[in-house]
């Protein structure tokens, strides 16, 4: 049964290349921010004012959002296992990775289920909605969205728990995305692609291009950005 939509059989759009690579650009945009803060350059709790919440929850939800649409791009058409799990593989990886150095680093706030984790949950979550109906899956995703906003309880308040989403205390944390309501955003990008509404063509010239190569190579870039940003800052704002 083939459930990719006829004008998507390629695992590679270029718009969706270069909405990813926009959405880098916001999340360095957001962690530049952050360090000018964190070094003194901005007022403290600049990143907690309500735009830079919103603004780093958009480039969040496009990130998983987009996800979702790769996942049915890649696999709608028939679960390819070697690949799958090479690249949820790499992506468990850099999750671990990251949990494991802001544990060392910043110990009373490390990321201990970030961008990187749910979107490598969401990926195997999601294979077992490849052949659910569209409405289905939206529906889903409406649900698992606002469940958070309806079930609370202190039991899940702890790291081992606050990953699920219905923690009523969030513990500290520099990146927290729990499944709920994160994985809604993914599913909504599986309905998507499932529905065939997703651009094929690609604006031309060198801006799309390099925003495209930025997009193919996200998570490496999202690996080093804030390495370099924080090592130039100290360089440049040290005393």
């Amino acid at each position: 049964m083939n459930i990719a939509h006829p004008r998507l059989r390629s695992a590679r759009l270029p718009m969706i290349d270069i909405i990813r690579g926009i959405a880098l650009i916001g999340v360095v945009i957001f962690h530049l921010t952050f360090d000018l803060q964190y070094f003194g350059v901005l007022p403290f709790g600049t990143t907690a004012q309500l735009f830079w919440v919103v603004f780093a929850r958009a480039v969040a939800g496009t990130f998983v959002f987009l996800a979702g649409v790769s996942l049915v791009l890649a696999h709608g058409s028939g679960i390819r296992w070697g690949p799958f799990w090479r690249s949820t593989g790499v992506v468990i990886l850099a999750a671990i990775g990251i949990s494991a150095v802001t544990f060392f680093a910043i110990p009373f706030g490390y990321i201990f289920f970030g961008i990187l984790h749910i979107i490598a949950v969401s990926r195997i979550l999601g294979l077992a909605f490849l052949r659910a109906r569209v409405w289905v899956i939206v529906a889903l995703a409406l649900a698992i969205w606002i469940a958070p906003y309806l079930v609370q309880s202190p039991a899940f308040d702890s790291r081992w728990l606050a990953w699920i989403g219905f923690s009523q205390t969030v513990p500290l944390s520099m990146d927290l995305e729990p499944v709920f309501p994160w994985f809604g955003p993914f599913l909504l990008g599986m309905a998507l692609a499932r529905l065939g509404w997703l651009p094929t063509w690609s604006p031309p010239g060198a801006v799309a291009r390099g925003l495209a190569w930025i997009g193919r190579h996200t998570l490496i870039l999202y690996l080093i950005h804030q390495p370099i940003l924080l090592t130039t800052l100290w360089f440049i704002l040290r005393p």
